[in-house]
């Protein structure tokens, strides 16, 4: 399977070393500088571009990996899949959910896979809790509780993250949809959206906090928070459940050791039995989500983390910033 990767920042490098026997063809990034480090980077020398066209109307490209800032995510994407190609575009997939909706049609015309880069599904301690969950270990389940933050970095605001017109919205956009991914996986659609976006800190026009509470029609609920005010990175992640509860926290790196401790409630409540996993290795997260996506490929079955997932979980920011901006009508 040949590779061609769009943007050839910070995440397409991670992109590139995660391919595994795939071979990458070409890359294209606007600053020509960014897209021949990753090319010296991989051992088959792809051909370097600054335009991404040339990657998408590439006759031996099958998969088009779209590791743009957000603006470009959408656009790229419908133009792979117009062009028959399999895509993996990273979250949040789009600016706003509609401009995902014609990379969904005409990926289905077309019979090419889609899939969006929901790599948080794919830690290990974060797909064993699905797994525990799904077989029941700490019963019916009846909410979560997830937190995702940083700090910024100096001139934050002046990055596009900080520009609407090119980010979409600011930490809800950002680590935000990874928690409102989570939250559906674990406990599927949600009905009822509330939530706050507002800035603190810095001095931007879009928000460096969000906070979600969502309900499902069977009243589970999600209660989430993203920042970029948490000075200490984090990253937690609570599945509660009528006999237990799942405790996801760390991400590796700056977030600490990756680890999942399961409690489980005896009939006499009290202290909980507790099992702990740590996970101390390098994250291996988008091997794991690449590997799944060529086996997808290679099926011809639907990508678990798909564009629907993106729709969804950004028709929940856009609920939410609707409400911010009637709040301050």
């Amino acid at each position: 399977m040949k590779v061609g990767i769009v943007g050839c920042g910070a995440v397409g490098r991670k992109r590139a070393r995660a391919v595994g026997p795939a071979e990458i063809v070409a890359c294209a990034d606007v600053v020509a500088s960014r897209a021949e480090a990753l090319a010296g980077s991989v051992a088959s020398r792809p051909q370097v571009s600054t335009e991404w066209a040339a990657i998408v109307e590439r006759p031996d490209v099958d998969v088009v990996i779209v590791a743009t800032p957000h603006h470009l995510l959408a656009e790229v994407a419908l133009a792979a899949v117009t062009a028959g190609k399999h895509v993996l575009v990273e979250k949040p997939a789009a600016r706003r959910a509609c401009e995902i909706e014609p990379v969904m049609t005409t990926a289905e015309r077309n019979g090419v896979l889609a899939r969006v880069g929901f790599n948080h599904r794919y830690h290990p301690a974060l797909s064993r809790a699905k797994r525990l969950a799904a077989d029941g270990a700490i019963g019916e389940l009846m909410y979560v509780r997830g937190r995702y933050g940083h700090g910024g970095r100096i001139g934050y605001e002046r990055e596009w993250r900080a520009q609407p017109a090119l980010s979409g919205g600011g930490e809800l956009v950002d680590q935000g949809v990874h928690l409102i991914d989570l939250a559906r996986w674990f406990l599927g659609d949600f009905e009822t959206i509330q939530g706050v976006a507002h800035t603190y800190f810095w001095d931007m026009p879009v928000e460096d906090n969000g906070f979600l509470l969502l309900q499902t029609a069977r009243r589970q609920t999600a209660f989430l928070h993203a920042s970029w005010t948490e000075w200490k990175n984090l990253f937690s992640f609570e599945i509660f459940g009528r006999q237990g509860k799942l405790e996801v926290t760390g991400l590796g790196g700056s977030y600490g050791v990756e680890r999942l401790a399961h409690y489980r409630m005896g009939p006499e409540l009290g202290p909980p039995e507790t099992v702990i996993w740590e996970y101390p290795l390098a994250d291996a997260s988008w091997d794991v989500e690449f590997a799944e996506f060529s086996e997808d490929i290679r099926l011809h079955r639907a990508p678990a983390a798909g564009l629907a997932d993106a729709h969804a979980a950004l028709r929940i920011v856009e609920r939410v910033y609707g409400n911010a901006r009637d709040h301050h009508a």
